[in-house]
């Protein structure tokens, strides 16, 4: 197994990530790299990686309340406590300058 990626792999990961690597830090690249993609292909040495994939460890049963008919307001009983109206219409203060 080779210890460092080639130069080209290493321009194409940093194109992929849009940044730009000077030539001294290339081979710093070439070894950094490597060891993280090693790290990486470590997973697939799990045993039971590619069993049940676990999304959470409960299950939880999501509850929702039921919707219930209430009886609604009368407007005039909204409009009794409105400090302005112009009819069935509640008068809010202008909050967006034009």
């Amino acid at each position: 197994m080779e210890d460092k990626l080639s130069k080209e792999e290493v321009m194409h990961v940093a194109s992929l990530a849009k940044i730009k690597i000077d030539e001294k830090d290339i081979e710093k690249y070439q070894v950094e790299l490597k060891k993280l993609l090693n790290d990486v292909e470590h997973i697939h040495d799990i045993k039971g990686y590619d069993d049940e994939i676990l999304i959470t460890p409960t299950e939880e049963v999501c509850k929702l309340r039921c919707d219930e008919e209430e009886k609604m307001l009368s407007p005039e009983e909204v409009l009794k406590n409105v400090p302005r109206h112009n009819g069935n219409y509640i008068e809010v203060p202008v909050v967006i300058n034009e």
